[in-house]
């Protein structure tokens, strides 16, 4: 952070009560002369920039750290549908202040007060902003996935550990109680060890599985297409890419998996320190429309399966190798799309399957909890009534996942999603993500080399391949 100069003719206010304290012995300064309660200094806040604040998480993020300096907000997008959303969320009056800017780029060249940038654009560019923002020695917080691609990823992880930032990505849930309390209960023994795994999201919400669009509306007045492709291949404006359905596409987004793994997976990869992925298998599901037979006569049934957009629905199943005696190996199971996984026997008739969820099968029971690994549960319910639950042993987190972050950058804490654990975590996802290009092959992960041993092909999509005028 950048410390206010003290006046050269005077005492500062903070030393001129230094000095009286140390004159009086035992002088003691109420809160309230300071500023108040919950007062900080200027000189003791944190100076943020958010990059995407315009659309969803970004605002949130923004507003969850109002307690510091927000001095820039940055967005490809000014024009009139975007301002609307901005004057709906409040964010101009919340931080009047905040220069704005559509590039990121002259944003980190101009500005030279920002200590800390949030990133909380498309999938795509996650990766070229926070890059930007390290190699100038910016903390970074980076919604989640942390990238779109592998490569990409592994890329921030040596970077973080390069210029020293504090980092942090955006899946909130852990810094929740939850996966504290699945991490006791099972350091406890209170289902045995976990060999199997499943996990399951009711996304898309948004549509997916069919081809690009070929129409080509003007581009809106404000929106700048050409930043907001960004590192991408560059294909004409059309609403159903922005400002929503991006996630749909593998040039932008992750789809379902990218979308939510971050928040459903996020309690088994650490609970279970489940490390890299030793293979991966994909299947999917994706639309049939009518389209003239071959001769021109009739209508046939066509699968719309291409590589341009996410598949309706998927199943992937990960293994996962052993780690010690005490974690054995583990098959984890993805659904999404409104597919489910087999309802456990032990789950009442009355009970519902949460609309995202895990549930962990132990060797002496099984365990169920919702989306951001909320209100874990042993099934059936009698069991969580007889079970004696152990007495914390983890740390808990003392506010939002922002503050956790802000808190870091302060060095009163560590940030518990640091790119040190969601570089891994995100591969993982990513590695998913690959495998839907491939479906019902087995995709066996090289995680030393980096690389898919068993075909070479994929190996093309664990790179990423940057536009011209763009790179890391």
């Amino acid at each position: 952070m950048k410390e206010q100069k003290e006046d050269q003719s005077a005492f500062s206010r903070r030393t001129f009560f230094k000095s009286m304290a140390a004159v009086s012995g035992a002088m003691i300064v109420p809160r309230y002369v300071l500023g108040g309660p919950g007062y900080q200094a200027p000189s003791d806040r944190v100076n943020i920039a958010t990059v995407g604040y315009a659309h969803g998480m970004g605002t949130h993020n923004t507003t969850a750290c109002e307690n510091e300096n927000i001095v820039a907000l940055c967005d490809v997008d000014e024009s009139e549908a975007a301002r609307a959303r901005i004057e709906q969320s409040e964010i101009n009056l919340k931080f009047p202040n905040a220069r704005k800017y559509l590039d990121y780029r002259k944003m980190l060249e101009e500005q030279k007060d920002i200590d800390a940038v949030i990133v909380a654009t498309p999938d795509h560019t996650h990766a070229v902003v926070a890059m930007a923002a390290m190699q100038l020695g910016k903390h970074v917080y980076v919604q989640k996935p942390l990238t779109r691609t592998i490569s990409e990823t592994r890329a921030l992880v040596k970077a973080a550990r390069k210029y020293k930032v504090i980092t942090q990505m955006g899946n909130q849930g852990h810094s929740g109680e939850g996966v504290r309390l699945i991490e006791e209960w099972i350091a406890d023994g209170a289902i045995g060890k976990v060999r199997e795994v499943h996990c399951w999201t009711n996304r898309p919400i948004w549509p997916q599985g069919m081809p690009r669009p070929t129409d080509t509306p003007k581009v809106p007045e404000g929106l700048d297409w050409d930043l907001w492709i960004g590192p991408s291949p560059m294909c004409p404006y059309h609403p159903a890419y922005h400002p929503f359905s991006w996630r749909s596409w593998f040039d932008f987004g992750c789809g379902a998996l990218g979308d939510m793994a971050c928040h459903v997976m996020d309690a088994a990869y650490s609970v279970l320190k489940l490390g890299y992925p030793s293979s991966v298998t994909a299947y999917t599901a994706h639309q049939m429309v009518e389209m003239p037979g071959e001769d021109g006569q009739g209508m046939m049934t066509v699968r719309m399966d291409n590589k341009d957009s996410y598949p309706m629905a998927s199943v992937v199943h990960y293994t996962f190798p052993a780690r010690s005696e005490e974690l054995p190996a583990v098959k984890l199971h993805w659904y999404d799309g409104g597919i489910l996984p087999e309802r456990p026997e032990e789950l009442e008739p009355n009970r519902r399957l949460p609309p995202s969820g895990t549930i962990f099968v132990g060797d002496k029971g099984k365990l169920m909890c919702a989306t951001y690994s909320e209100s874990p549960r042993l099934i059936p319910e009698s069991r969580m009534q007889e079970y004696q639950r152990p007495a914390e042993t983890i740390p808990r987190i003392q506010g939002s996942h922002e503050q956790n972050w802000i808190d870091a950058i302060k060095g009163n804490a560590g940030a518990v999603s640091n790119f040190d654990y969601s570089g891994p975590f995100t591969e993982t996802v990513l590695l998913g993500c690959l495998g839907l290009l491939f479906p019902a092959r087995k995709l066996e992960w090289d995680a030393a080399y980096m690389r898919v041993s068993n075909l070479e092909e994929a190996n093309e999509f664990v790179q990423h391949h940057y536009r011209s005028g763009w790179s890391l």
